[in-house]
């Protein structure tokens, strides 16, 4: 791991019992894990932006969470954020997202593994993320599946994941430095600090050059 770029506020030193609560939270449950909420927690107001608006906006809404969860790796992906790449969402796998539906996502549109409603979803990340241009035939596919809250929300969300993972993988920040508390929400492979690292080193690794 290279240098990390900004420190994490030590739990321990928080004198704000909900924000101590919601770190807890993190590491309990994940996405995000509590590394990244550590680093946030410089700023309370920048912590319960970002937490709150994760909340609303992934862990609810009204957008379908496994399809918020695909759009979130495929950024994760895209900008090659290892920190937020390696985290699922246990709530999207209850839902019945398996690990294949992650490996697959750089070539969604060629998968048999993602059905239209998915697709049309991943376009709208693909756009995002890479800046490109949406056809008058993708605002037709997106508007068939799609009411427009859910592409509103889903928009948002998108925007919000860019913007913070495009931020995170600058940090060199690392899984199970912050409240080690077990394993919640990583990908496999990222159990613990010895696995972490086996797989980092793997030749298929999906964040190698």
């Amino acid at each position: 791991m290279e240098k990390q770029r900004i420190s994490y506020v030590d739990p321990s030193t928080l004198d704000d019992a909900a924000m101590l609560e919601e770190l807890k939270r993190c590491a309990r449950e994940g996405t995000p894990r509590p590394e990244s909420s550590a680093v946030r927690a410089h700023v309370p107001a920048v912590f319960w932006s970002f937490a709150n608006a994760w909340r609303d906006t992934f862990k609810h809404g009204v957008c379908d969470h496994a399809i918020k969860e695909l759009c979130r790796v495929y950024v994760s992906r895209s900008v090659k954020c290892e920190y937020c790449g390696n985290q699922r969402s246990m709530a999207a796998a209850r839902d019945g997202l398996a690990e294949d539906d992650y490996r697959a996502l750089m070539e969604f549109e060629s998968s048999e593994r993602y059905d239209e409603r998915q697709k049309a979803a991943l376009s709208l990340a693909q756009a995002i993320a890479w800046h490109s241009d949406l056809t008058d035939d993708d605002w037709d596919r997106l508007h068939r599946h799609f009411s427009e809250p859910e592409l509103v929300e889903l928009g948002y969300f998108i925007g919000l994941t860019l913007g913070q993972q495009s931020f995170l993988r600058l940090l060199n920040i690392g899984h199970h430095e912050v409240l080690d508390l077990g394993d919640a929400s990583l990908a496999p492979g990222f159990e613990t600090k010895e696995a972490m690292e086996e797989t980092r080193s793997s030749e298929d690794y999906w964040a190698r050059d």
